[in-house]
């Protein structure tokens, strides 16, 4: 999903901690979606919940002062020695530029973790993450916290071309593997050869929220998409909603 330099509606905590690290690796996933990996150098490890962001105080262009920006942490809190960020680039976006800018080996400091679009334990409740655009970064990090589960998982995605598509064969392996999990990647404005799920997100929840009493959802995009996905859930009765805005 493009946004507007990613930025996050948050709740942000005091007490970030400052984090300094190297840029250990970067990787293209299409036209202008990057991550990247920073490994912890002080402290040496960064312990946070999955779903959880950290922010960075970067150079705005006729500004005097840096501003903040902040970006979900898209890996496993399992490996306390790095994070993976997951980034859409947005022409002009003082947060993308400053972070595209960035090469293997760089240093760079930020604070966190902070954000309480987190896990909660629900041992007896499904599942459901629904996503758009790199919304599905602390989804990521989510689902590799969660599985295995011995409830079921699903997740939708939606996304707009084939050649905005990623993470594909990564979700194919975790549904390989843990047989809980289902996801459907949706294309809003595909190709005449695109032969998988069209539409958006919230023409694929049918399936999922046929009965609610026994669902915990957690959504994170657009505010349009979350309070359609909202109203679409709470039309087939009450259950926990935990939603994360990018703008």
């Amino acid at each position: 999903m493009k946004s507007r330099d990613a930025s996050v509606s948050r709740g942000v905590t005091s007490n970030m901690e400052t984090f300094t690290a190297q840029v250990a690796a970067i990787e293209n996933l299409t036209h202008d979606v990057r991550v990247i990996r920073l490994e912890l150098i002080h402290p040496p490890e960064i312990r946070f919940e999955a779903g959880q962001f950290v922010s960075f105080e970067v150079p705005k262009a006729g500004l005097p002062f840096p501003v903040t920006r902040p970006y979900s942490i898209a890996s496993s809190p399992a490996n306390p020695y790095a994070i993976d960020l997951l980034l859409n680039l947005v022409p002009g976006g003082p947060g993308s530029t400053f972070l595209f800018s960035l090469q293997t080996g760089d240093p760079v400091s930020f604070r966190g973790p902070a954000g309480t679009f987190v896990l909660r334990e629900y041992p007896d409740r499904r599942l459901l993450f629904v996503a758009t655009g790199t919304g599905i970064a602390p989804i990521r990090s989510m689902l590799h916290a969660r599985l295995p589960s011995p409830r079921p998982i699903a997740l939708v995605w939606g996304l707009r071309h084939e050649h905005d598509l990623y993470y594909q064969d990564e979700l194919a392996a975790l549904a390989e593997q843990f047989p809980e999990f289902s996801y459907t990647i949706t294309l809003s404005q595909p190709s005449s050869s695109w032969t998988g799920a069209v539409g958006r997100v919230q023409m694929h929840l049918e399936s999922h929220i046929e009965a609610v009493e026994d669902l915990a959802v957690y959504v994170c995009g657009s505010k349009a998409m979350i309070t359609s996905v909202i109203e679409q859930i709470r039309s087939r009765g009450m259950c926990p909603i935990h939603r994360e805005q990018y703008f």
